[in-house]
């Protein structure tokens, strides 16, 4: 492929953007190629070459690149209709309506611009209302860019995952680790009258996607129901991706206090939100004590462009078509490295997917996760599945970025770029484009 055009943008990008990018995952190497347009499930980049794209802007897509019509025509209609105006529209009541008949935890919500803003805002929500510091995350889970869940180490010695954030900030946070009810035990016994949440994202989504194993979610739920602690689950990701309309939390059966949503309910815009029980989210300016505010919240062409989107979703078989192709993609997969690379794990469900490069496993799946992992105890892949953070981050992610990305970049398929960032199908793939996928990941692999 000619990537001489992307080269030259990078190097004009390098004299007036930060590393040349506007969010550091986009830094490719040797460079990242620039997209000028989308069609439906591919992306072109600035050199005309076409791309199968499995990114799909990091989730928000849920229909890939060429939106249906009637949420088109709604995107439109607003963007028609003046930019913003520092007031209340009805727009933003009707998708607030729309989520709160749908998604479990939530009687009421409120819109800001991105899922960073939305758990900054829920933290604070929690601390102001149980009067307590601390914040229970998860090692290798992430909640944004934001200083109190960029947090390293563990419960006993948390400390900034980044320059610039106060070691003093990252005391109140207590990383555990995914998926071990007893660190989540000895963390409340220590440490349970000063925790305001536990924070986690349903799945681990920007760690190589990794799942809950039974019961993981009850224990939290019951250790912050014992405490006075709220759960707060992170569904940027997951709302409306897992689950359907229900979210993740329906999808897994239990109800956190607080949930977090991003990307697919703002239909691709600048968005996020925090939704829950009505008499915690009063406690937001002005109806409560904790402050909150924004001027570009509650954006009436991000709140059409949601709205449309979700009910498109439901009123056709949106959720059936693109899980469907999830799971054929992840069965392929799973047969691709039955005979290539039995020691991988393929991981996702619904219409994400990811392919672990775990460094010990073993051909047997059982039929439970034989469209990607699901946590069965029964599987000859279970102890060698990833279940926390630090198993994804022990497996050979060097090859994964240096060598199987490129590799299939070549073939035309744009995947995330690297080894813990969920992939996504929209409705706009196809069976002949899963075969496509297929064939591309056999020869990389």
């Amino acid at each position: 492929m000619n990537h001489e055009r992307s080269r030259e943008l990078y190097g004009r990008a390098l004299s007036v953007l930060a590393g040349g990018v506007n969010s550091s995952v986009r830094a490719t190497k040797p460079y990242p190629f620039f997209i000028e347009r989308g069609d439906g499930a591919h992306v072109i980049d600035a050199d005309g070459n076409r791309y199968l794209d499995y990114v799909m802007g990091y989730g928000p897509l849920l229909y890939g690149h060429t939106l249906p019509d009637p949420v088109q025509s709604a995107v439109q209609a607003h963007a028609s209709a003046g930019p913003m105006y520092g007031a209340p529209t009805e727009i933003e009541v009707e998708l607030a309506e729309f989520v709160s008949r749908h998604v479990p935890s939530v009687e009421m919500l409120r819109f800001v611009n991105s899922g960073t803003e939305a758990t900054v805002s829920a933290v604070r929500l929690a601390r102001g209302h149980t009067g307590r510091n601390k914040i229970v995350v998860m090692q290798g889970g992430y909640h944004g860019a934001q200083e109190s869940t960029l947090v390293d180490g563990d419960a006993e010695n948390p400390r900034p995952s980044t320059a610039g954030i106060p070691q003093s900030f990252a005391e109140h946070t207590l990383p555990i680790p995914f998926n071990d009810p007893e660190a989540a035990e000895r963390v409340f016994e220590q440490h349970g009258d000063d925790i305001a949440a536990v924070l986690t994202e349903p799945i681990l989504g920007n760690m190589g996607i990794v799942m809950p194993v039974d019961g993981y979610h009850e224990t939290l739920r019951d250790l912050c129901d014992d405490h006075g602690s709220l759960l707060i689950f992170d569904e940027v990701i997951t709302g409306f991706r897992v689950g359907g309309l229900q979210c993740a939390q329906g999808k897994f059966g239990v109800t956190p206090d607080l949930t977090t949503f991003g990307k697919i309910v703002g239909g691709g815009f600048p968005v996020g939100a925090i939704g829950g029980r009505a008499d915690l989210i009063e406690h937001f300016s002005p109806s409560g004590d904790v402050f909150q505010s924004g001027t570009f919240s509650g954006h009436p062409v991000t709140m059409a462009a949601g709205l449309a989107n979700l009910e498109y979703a439901a009123e056709h078989d949106v959720y059936e078509h693109i899980n469907s192709l999830g799971e054929q993609l992840r069965a392929g997969l799973s047969d691709l490295l039955a005979d290539h690379a039995p020691e991988y794990t393929v991981v996702g469900t619904d219409s994400m997917f990811k392919v672990i490069f775990t460094r010990h496993g073993a051909a047997d799946r059982a039929p439970a996760c034989a469209t990607g992992c699901q946590q069965a105890p029964d599987c000859a892949q279970f102890d060698a599945c990833p279940k926390t953070g630090s198993d994804v981050a022990d497996a050979d992610t060097e090859r994964w970025e240096r060598l199987f990305w490129h590799a299939m970049k070549e073939q035309g398929i744009f995947l995330t770029a690297n080894q813990y960032e969920s992939q996504f199908i929209s409705s706009a793939h196809t069976e002949a484009d899963i075969e496509t996928t297929l064939a591309a990941y056999a020869e990389a692999l």
